[in-house]
């Protein structure tokens, strides 16, 4: 039944490519008690054979392994030439594994139990502040309460003091103001061409004073236009919401 081994430590050597494999030396020491009446150990040379895909697969390099510590579980041969097996035992590595370094470990347990004392400080924090708030939120909602009692008065005489919207100012003779889109426009009006010297005189006029010159004659319940087909073009040129008119049986 083959021997099983198992090794920890760094390699002592550079490490050695062959074809279908790689090898490099390790060493280590013995038991740091002898049973009484014998010598104790003495540190004990290997050399490891590990196949290249084995090796790849845990990341190290001709510098890093000489720095990583290791731990290699195989079984020992005699079948290995002389030249490439200068240790004083050889070993058919079956699977290497890279450990964990001892400063790096102790790093990470610092570091996350001080992410993990960050983390119970801030909820203490946050737990404080909910605490701190809502012992203030009755003194501030009285606050409020009064501040809106003291405002509340010139407030009022504010709003009273401050004069009505004025309503826009409409062509002399204007009757009603009607939604421009209600208005219905004859066929016949569609057929013809308003002059557009005058035409845009009429604009002018509504850019300089913001309403139209003189209102629309309209019929009063079908909206329909009877009269100022040049004012409704200008209307919709300069995109009023709402124009001036006049009832046909009022004129």
């Amino acid at each position: 039944m083959p021997h099983k081994m198992t090794i920890t430590g760094s390699a002592t050597g550079p490490l050695r490519e062959y074809d279908r494999y790689v090898a490099f030396d390790m060493r280590e020491k013995g038991s740091p008690a002898a049973p009484k009446g014998l010598k104790k150990s003495t540190f004990i040379s290997y050399t490891v054979f590990v196949a290249k895909k084995a090796f790849n697969k845990t990341g190290l390099t001709k510098k890093s392994i000489m720095h990583e510590k290791i731990l290699v579980q195989g079984e020992p041969t005699l079948d290995i030439p002389i030249d490439e097996c200068p240790g004083e035992i050889g070993i058919i590595c079956f699977q290497i594994t890279v450990l964990p370094n001892k400063n790096d470990k102790e790093a990470n347990e610092s570091k996350d139990k001080k992410e993990a004392k960050q983390e119970a400080s801030k909820a203490q924090q946050e737990v404080a502040a909910t605490k701190q708030e809502e012992k203030q939120a009755p003194v501030a909602k009285e606050a409020k309460t009064i501040q809106s009692e003291v405002n509340e008065t010139p407030v009022q005489e504010k709003n009273a003091a401050q004069p009505k919207k004025q309503q826009p100012i409409q062509p002399k003779g204007t009757k009603d103001v009607v939604s421009f889109d209600d208005i219905i426009v004859p066929e016949a009006f569609l057929k013809t061409r308003p002059n557009p010297v005058k035409t845009e005189e009429v604009i002018e006029f509504v850019k300089r004073t913001g309403h139209l010159d003189k209102p629309l004659t309209i019929e009063k319940e079908s909206r329909i236009l009877k009269d100022g087909y040049r004012r409704y073009i200008v209307a919709k040129t300069m995109k009023m919401d709402n124009v001036p008119v006049v009832y046909d049986d009022q004129k």
